[in-house]
């Protein structure tokens, strides 16, 4: 089984592949989403966020995302220190999914998977992109926030045009390109090196 990794800068539009890939039945584990439960559900890391973060991290016992993304986008260590705590739980929760799934390959979808080293233990990574105007207006329209907001978080994940250089596969997301193509032809493609199991990429 491959493990693929699908990254992708903020508002790129990776989640919407990542549909794509799991309607063509492909397992898909998302690392934002689970680090968002996981920091519902795991009690020492909701211990670990309010002593850093303080009691207003969690409101009636939910993870008031407001107050601890005023604190993180505005300050780069107290963001090195949430994802210090996040990651590792993270890290671990996917390995325990990786190890149930009996698929030819699955997809682990992360924001940072080469901020936070995760990619490392990957066949392959692929990169989603879109121009910045079209990722800011995405971001902005998604979650109602200002373009100086979605600017501030972008200077958190590394450059885009690097991210997109250490991926092994690209999909343009342009509103100009359709998506669905590019998914499908990748799925093969998929498909064909994880019944060859290729050690290494050679492609």
């Amino acid at each position: 089984m491959l493990k693929i990794g699908l990254t992708g800068g903020i508002g790129s539009g990776k989640t919407t592949v990542a549909n794509i890939f799991e309607v063509l039945g492909i397992p898909v584990y998302n690392a934002d989403e689970r680090a968002k439960e996981l920091m519902h559900t795991n009690e020492l890391m909701k211990q670990q966020l309010i002593f850093y973060f303080g009691e207003e991290t969690y409101a009636d016992g939910h993870l008031n995302r407001k107050h601890l993304s005023s604190i993180v986008f505005a300050d780069k260590e107290k963001l090195e220190l949430l994802n210090s705590l996040v990651h590792p739980v993270t890290i671990a929760d996917a390995a325990q999914w990786f190890s149930r799934q009996t698929s030819p390959y699955v997809i682990k979808e992360a924001a940072l998977l080469f901020e936070s080293g995760t990619a490392e233990g990957l066949d392959y990574v692929i990169g989603v992109t879109a121009p910045v105007t079209l990722r800011l207006k995405r971001v902005m329209d998604r979650d109602h926030v200002t373009s100086e907001e979605v600017k501030k978080r972008m200077l958190n994940q590394i450059d885009e045009q690097i991210k997109i250089r250490l991926c092994d596969f690209v999909i343009q997301n342009n509103e100009q390109q359709l998506i669905l193509p590019q998914v499908l032809q990748l799925h093969e493609k998929l498909i064909l090196l994880s019944e060859k199991n290729l050690p290494e990429k050679n492609l």
